[in-house]
């Protein structure tokens, strides 16, 4: 759930691009990454790049930053046509990559990281620490961060990682930064944070690619915006210009009309009862049911407790008080076996972590949950296995050239698919399904979306946590909202908005409303 601030300007660009990178493309053997690569970036300029998962914005990023040289195509720093040989060569020119997940080393202290094989010594040649740790401490207060160079880098959250990764980048002088999904595993007050530093950069003069797939941050941050579609560029407009619904149908190259297929289903029986659910230190006395054809989100900021919730009411943290019943069969607490045998599924915030084998294939993957009927005498049936793997990869519109692909080969969306494809395997009655959407691009989450919407017309009941206030609203017939580790409302679809949820949220009611 995000509520960033708004430092968009309003006025198109003015001088030379900083960067500029013309007809660019990329094969790796018959495949064709990147078909007609183009861009401009621009001093004081935040510029969104979008896309589905394989629409070739890795693959131009990775050109800017120097790992990959275009098979054909012109790359201009500051009006002057150049060529990276390798990344050193892109630092040197002032270029900078910031990734969602940082890669520093843990070890040694923030100063260390950002002077990185380039440390100030003395005539003897030994590390002059204070001076570094000085020269650190004077960049990161002009981001606005109270880090010190002194500080490990064990134990930072993701956020001041990023943070120390753009300290880097400004003492080596880079005058273009490229953001690559750098909001996914912050929270609210840390994307708060790094907008404020984004503007400062702006201020500066730096030119920023900031890669997202929360459409928010964009109308939110970026006064311009490039969009990408099967390894070109297909759009580009000034901010002010466009809207969700035409950004949408740029990127999947068609209208969305249904964004959100949320079928209208009268509920049928409780499927899922809560009751007086606790865990001491992290939730207390959450209460609530789920019926049959419902979907209920559980709405939140980061650190309420929504996901220690779900993994309790599943078994994979044991609560410490309360009841949870599927079907009328109550469950024993902290028994993940129990509840699957009683009708439960579970696909979890972290697919890559926690729900997939990354290494083995999408058949192992979708059959892991039902092992026990596909074997005969303690012999597993390959072509059992493949065979379910295919039905469920039909039925939820998966891309894969074969089910026989490693899962980590997969886009994100199609990841998310195959996890859901290993939960459906056990025909649930009730599905509980955390952060559906995250990291998924804009045409797979419709077609997740759908996918829920069908499961819950042919009478399933799903519990969805979500931060996004979109989805939330979308797809929920009630929403259930936490506020450091209790519910504080409970709103019906009808009479649910942002404004709404987000209150409750920050703890700002005084009283659940119950629909």
């Amino acid at each position: 759930m995000q509520a960033p601030l708004n430092p968009r300007q309003e006025t198109g660009p003015v001088g030379t691009p900083c960067l500029e990178l013309r007809e660019a493309r990329k094969s790796f053997g018959r495949v064709l990454a990147l078909k007609r690569g183009e861009l401009s970036l621009w001093p004081g300029e935040v510029h969104a790049l979008l896309g589905e998962n394989g629409a070739g914005k890795s693959t131009l990023v990775r050109i800017l930053a120097g790992v990959h040289r275009p098979d054909t195509g012109r790359l201009l720093l500051h009006g002057r046509e150049c060529s990276f040989a390798n990344p050193a060569d892109a630092k040197r020119a002032g270029i900078a990559v910031i990734y969602q997940e940082p890669t520093l080393f843990h070890d040694l202290s923030v100063a260390e990281n950002v002077f990185m094989g380039r440390q100030p010594t003395d005539r003897f040649g030994r590390i002059r620490f204070g001076d570094m740790e000085r020269e650190v401490d004077e960049l990161l207060r002009s981001l606005g961060v109270e880090l010190r160079g002194a500080q490990p880098v064990r134990g930072l959250s993701i956020a001041d990682q990023q943070v120390v990764e753009i300290a880097k980048a400004l003492s080596l002088n880079a005058n273009v930064l490229v953001m690559d999904e750098p909001t996914a595993a912050l929270s609210l007050t840390e994307v708060q944070r790094l907008f404020a530093i984004v503007q400062r950069l702006r201020e500066r003069g730096a030119a920023i690619l900031f890669i997202t797939h929360r459409l928010e941050e964009v109308f939110a941050l970026a006064q311009r915006i490039t969009v990408m579609r099967d390894g070109e560029k297909v759009f580009e407009a000034m901010t002010p210009e466009v809207d969700t619904d035409t950004l949408v149908a740029r990127m999947v190259g068609r209208d969305l009309d249904t964004f959100y297929p949320k079928a209208e289903v009268a509920p049928g029986e409780v499927r899922l009862r809560v009751r007086g659910l606790t865990r001491r230190g992290v939730f207390s006395d959450v209460s609530f049911d789920v019926r049959a054809g419902e979907i209920v989100a559980l709405a939140g900021l980061v650190g309420a407790g929504r996901s220690e919730v779900a993994r309790a009411i599943f078994g994979i943290d044991r609560a410490d008080a309360g009841e949870v019943s599927i079907a009328g069969r109550t469950l024993r607490l902290g028994d993940p076996a129990a509840a699957m045998a009683a009708g439960l599924g579970f696909v979890p915030e972290d697919r890559r972590e926690q729900g997939l084998a990354l290494d083995l294939s999408v058949a192992h993957n979708t059959a892991l949950t039902v092992l026990g009927r596909l074997s005969w005498h303690g012999w597993i049936s390959r072509r059992s296995e493949r065979r379910l793997a295919e039905d469920w990869g039909r039925r939820l519109r998966l891309k894969a050239s074969s089910v026989d692909l490693p899962a980590g080969f997969l886009s994100g969306g199609n990841q998310q698919k195959v996890v859901l494809a290993k939960w459906l395997a056990t025909a649930p009655r009730v599905l509980i399904i955390d952060e559906p959407t995250r990291g998924v691009d804009v045409g797979a989450k419709a077609e997740i979306y759908r996918s829920i919407s069908d499961l819950v017309a042919a009478g399933m009941a799903v519990l969805m946590i979500s931060s996004e206030l979109p989805e939330v609203l979308g797809m929920a017939d009630r929403i259930l909202v936490m506020h450091e580790g209790r519910l504080s409302a409970e709103l019906p679809r009808a009479r649910a908005d942002e404004q709404g949820i987000m209150a409750a949220a920050l703890g700002r009611v005084a009283s659940r409303e119950f629909a």
